[in-house]
């Protein structure tokens, strides 16, 4: 179960890295959240999963909401966004599972794979609504990390991270009209 919540966020965040319309960012962003979820509640943390997947939720639909409604996925020139996706998720699973050591491989992996993909896409971004879906993304993944460590870190982080995710959504974006 947890192997496949890992997966499934580290191909949210693929999904965003490789999308530039709003359904595949909203996809994107939905498997991140539903990753992370199931992440915290394997652990036991009810409330944690709740909230980030509250606000990977509110994010997701407003994508959905508002908008050209298209998928933008692959568009011209985007090998290099592919090539990213999948050598930041065979590293980060290397690193995850034998660079690392200790218990909650999929947690290490989904964060650092979420994280340098974010990331990644945060610096590529030349249209603010990826931008905005890989920060709450990246938001998402924060709080995820935040559970490595050796004490728990209470709803405080989660909480934190569904605030940005939702509104980071709500944020107005120009879009071009063509012309």
């Amino acid at each position: 179960m947890t192997v496949a919540a890992a997966v499934a966020a580290w191909a949210g965040a693929a999904l965003i890295v490789l999308a530039d319309g709003r359904r595949g960012l909203a996809a994107g962003i939905a498997l991140i959240a539903a990753g992370f979820a199931v992440l915290a509640w394997t652990a036991g943390d009810w409330f944690a999963g709740a909230a980030v997947l509250a606000g990977g939720a509110v994010c997701a639909i407003q994508l959905l909401r508002s908008g050209r409604q298209d998928w933008g996925l692959m568009p011209p020139g985007s090998t290099a966004r592919l090539i990213s996706a999948m050598v930041g998720g065979i590293l980060s699973l290397w690193v995850a599972a034998s660079v690392t050591i200790g218990h909650g491989i999929p947690l290490r992996f989904a964060s650092l794979s979420v994280l340098v993909l974010m990331a990644a896409r945060l610096l590529q971004g030349q249209k603010a609504l990826p931008v905005l879906t890989a920060a709450a993304g990246l938001a998402l993944a924060l709080a995820g990390a935040s559970a490595l460590g050796r004490t728990s870190p209470g709803l405080a982080p989660y909480l934190l991270a569904a605030v940005i995710a939702a509104g980071a959504s709500f944020l107005p974006v120009a879009e071009s009209r063509g012309g």
